[in-house]
């Protein structure tokens, strides 16, 4: 099936919250109705193995690992007709202009990613990505410490929360994550000398 006009959806929020099991939702509904899928993934997140997109819940699909946005295009199979993307906020600013070119192709373009880093603030490319979607999803997850709702991700690093400077990424630290709430989200704001 081809759509009459292209669109980007973005399913956003905090860890925990459900934006890839949402994706997988919307992947698995296009394939019932018969639209030619794809999905990508960054090929840095290889939490659950490099081919396959996972919720925390254990539900997956299959995905082709990308170093860069721009070899999203050159990997599109003629047929497809929805593209699927987890973890965007992995990707560099690019992927705003791949995302838009496949929506002004008549693709239905799927989103998931956190529109917040560990520190409370914008994660990579979301805010543009957001301000260019026909819809947006913002999931919340459930605040560990007093159950209201979360739409935070708290960093832990040895028990503690993380620094304000301490890098978005950390490949092979011992971190730790949890959904929080704004009141109990917290962001040590010292110097790295100073614990």
């Amino acid at each position: 099936m081809i759509h009459h006009s292209g669109r980007i959806e973005v399913i956003c929020g905090s860890m925990f919250c459900g934006k890839t099991e949402e994706l997988i939702r919307r992947v698995r509904r296009a394939m019932i109705a018969r639209q030619p899928v794809q999905v990508f993934k960054p090929l840095l997140d290889d939490r659950y193995g490099v081919e396959r997109v996972t919720s925390h819940d254990g539900q997956h699909v299959e995905a082709q690992p990308v170093d860069s946005p721009t070899k999203i295009p050159t990997l599109l199979r003629p047929e497809t007709t929805v593209v699927a993307i987890d973890e965007v906020q992995f990707f560099d600013a690019s992927i705003v202009g791949v995302v838009d070119a496949l929506a002004d192709q008549g693709l239905r373009v799927v989103l998931a990613g956190l529109d917040m880093d560990f520190r409370g603030e914008c994660f990579g490319a979301m805010p543009e990505l957001l301000c260019r979607a026909e819809e947006v999803t913002k999931l919340h997850a459930i605040c560990v410490v007093c159950g209201e709702q979360a739409s935070r991700t708290q960093r832990l690093v040895n028990g503690l929360p993380a620094r304000y400077d301490d890098p978005i990424i950390l490949v092979g630290a011992q971190e730790v994550y949890e959904a929080r709430c704004r009141e109990h989200h917290i962001v040590i704001r010292e110097k790295v000398g100073d614990r």
